[in-house]
């Protein structure tokens, strides 16, 4: 399997592309012998873009979902926390260019090359990265400078204001439009194709479509159509389906899991090799003083149950214990967190029920891989899947008001099928929108596909789960406030013993200080005076019953800057034409 991140040394001795990690305004202009004598082959022209792929995100998109409503690591992010602060130092990321230089020289030098379809290859790849690039510019700081050149010591535009968030938006889509028509229809697990090209432009289509909605900026229509028609052009090219092998029980848990990826259902994945190349996420999913991600209660609640009723009309499904809720349910729910008897990959035995690697007590198990990498780990990490293309087709579409039964039984249905679920119907689903969910997402479209969208989101969430898209998400629909709700974890009914399992042996046992008490069968204690609960009913945190309460200082977001990033002040006192973003001092 070829490597997702190459070895750069040939082109490093030839052009130093990427040595410089500063920011791209301040660093000295390209050799032109340089350019004279590279760009001239095929292969010049692949070990250039080669290089771009570092911007790629790796563990980052199994780590994302910690930064919001979905996780409750050991120490809350910034972002989540309200605390983020203006920084001092230019190019403080996300406010780094430094790619962005790189890209435009490729742009301005490929030509020379005289092999035809190389050059559409690679110059489709270059203008994929800048869509890509500019792309999470505009998420994190909306108007930003435009720069589609080489910028030299004298050009005037070095320092010239935000261009505005429809021009760059406008040439971000030309951007991925031509390297949608201009790279080859290949699948290749670990290099960019038209179809990862496709998936691109539908998920920045989707987001900029759906935030332009949310947010009142007009013409959002236009990029909710690019987005039906991009993801509805990879769903009809047959190229990739669902991943169904194990079955109902195995298949979801078993596409993240692998060490090695196909090109069944992933497009795009990061491959990583025993002793070659290896990263931290079975430390960060296992240990207790690290990540010890907890998932939250909302999202368990969302998980419908396994006959497509919804959980949360049960009578006292808000006070029901750990073994009956995890009962009946979609299947994805014990594939990503562990339930009763839950055996890690690899073990013919159930896991001794432990809570102290886990802030909520969920655990997180999507991607857990056997106990030999949960030290230093190996497996591939996908980056691109194919059922995101499906979720973005029906969101789209219903966000557009001309969503049918049809469009869901060719998206949506198609990952309830793997599942066994039963299919999701446009007309219940907006007959009787969910109540829980429209508490959720209170800004959501009010029209008469309410209902069927608050589906979608569900389903969204639950599917797309720790792959990095949830804080998008909430930004998107303008629902930065759900990150100030409870983010709390499994419910007690009271100090004592708790049995996990239902098999009549205590597993877990609470106490204020004192655990002489416990049965010797219980393999995990909580000291409720150091993880408190909080009442379901009241809000109350430090009772003796409720569920565990990780964050009690709950988040905070000011709907009137957080929906951006601030731009750094050595950057705004360099460019004087650059303002800060709004309420950001």
């Amino acid at each position: 399997m070829n490597k997702l991140y190459y070895t750069l040394v040939a082109i490093g001795m030839i052009l130093s592309f990427s040595a410089c990690k500063d920011d791209f305004l301040d660093r000295a202009p390209k050799d032109q012998v340089d350019a004279k004598f590279f760009f001239n082959t095929a292969k010049d022209l692949e070990v250039a873009t080669n290089d771009f792929y570092k911007m790629l995100p790796t563990t980052a998109v199994y780590t994302d979902d910690a930064s919001s409503d979905n996780i409750v690591p050991l120490i809350v992010s910034d972002k989540v926390r309200g605390s983020r602060i203006v920084p001092t130092k230019r190019g403080t990321a996300p406010w780094n260019w430094s790619s962005l230089r790189d890209i435009n020289f490729f742009l301005a030098n490929y030509h020379k090359c005289s092999d035809a379809a190389a050059r559409a290859k690679y110059s489709g790849i270059a203008r994929f990265f800048r869509a890509w690039f500019y792309f999470d510019k505009v998420k994190n700081f909306g108007d930003v400078p435009w720069y589609n050149k080489v910028l030299e010591a004298d050009d005037p535009d070095l320092y010239k204001g935000r261009d505005s968030r429809v021009l760059v938006m406008d040439s971000v889509m030309a951007d991925i439009n031509y390297a949608v028509a201009n790279i080859p229809a290949e699948k290749k697990l670990n290099a960019i194709t038209k179809y990862t090209a496709l998936l691109l432009k539908a998920r920045i289509a989707l987001h900029e479509g759906t935030f332009r909605k949310y947010h009142g900026l007009g013409n959002y229509e236009q990029f909710l159509n690019d987005a039906v028609s991009a993801s509805l052009e990879l769903i009809q090219s047959g190229a990739y389906t669902v991943f169904t092998a194990g079955g109902k029980d195995k298949a979801y848990r078993d596409l993240f899991a692998r060490n090695n990826q196909d090109a069944v259902e992933t497009i795009l994945a990061a491959d990583f090799e025993m002793a070659i190349e290896s990263h931290n996420l079975g430390f960060l999913m296992t240990a207790q003083t690290s990540g010890a991600w907890g998932i939250t209660k909302d999202l368990i609640n969302s998980y419908l149950m396994a006959d497509g009723s919804r959980f949360t009309d049960k009578s006292g499904y808000q006070t029901m214990g750990f073994y009956n809720e995890m009962q009946n349910r979609d299947p994805r729910l014990t594939q990503t967190t562990a339930g009763p008897n839950f055996a890690v990959n690899g073990q013919a035995s159930p896991e001794p029920v432990t809570l102290s690697s886990s802030t909520t007590g969920y655990r997180v198990i999507k991607a857990l891989p056997p106990k030999d990498q949960w030290t230093t780990s190996y497996f591939d990490i996908i980056i691109f899947r194919y059922a995101e293309a499906l979720l973005v087709y029906a969101e789209a579409k219903a966000e557009l008001g001309t969503i049918t039964q049809a469009d869901l039984e060719l998206s949506i249905n198609k990952l309830r099928d793997r599942v066994q679920m039963p299919h999701l119907q446009l007309a219940a689903a907006n007959a009787a929108p969910d109540p829980y969910l429209e508490q959720m997402y209170p800004n959501v479209d009010k029209g008469a596909n309410k209902g069927v969208i608050l589906e979608i989101r569900r389903e969204r969430r639950l599917e797309m789960f720790n792959e990095g898209l949830r804080w998008d998400d909430l930004m998107r629909w303008k629902e930065g406030k759900k990150l100030e709700k409870p983010m709390v974890g499994i419910y007690f009914s009271g100090i004592g013993s708790h049995d996990f399992n239902n098999d009549g042996v205590a597993d877990v046992y609470l106490h204020t200080g004192d655990a002489s008490g416990a049965p010797k069968s219980v393999t995990s204690l909580i000291n409720i005076t150091q993880r408190p609960l909080r009442n379901p009913a009241t809000g109350a945190t430090g009772t003796n019953s409720g569920n565990l309460d990780p964050f009690p200082a709950r988040g905070i977001f000011d709907e009137s800057k957080d929906y951006y990033y601030p731009i750094p002040l050595e950057d705004l006192s360099l460019n004087p034409n650059l303002s800060q973003n709004p309420n950001w001092k």
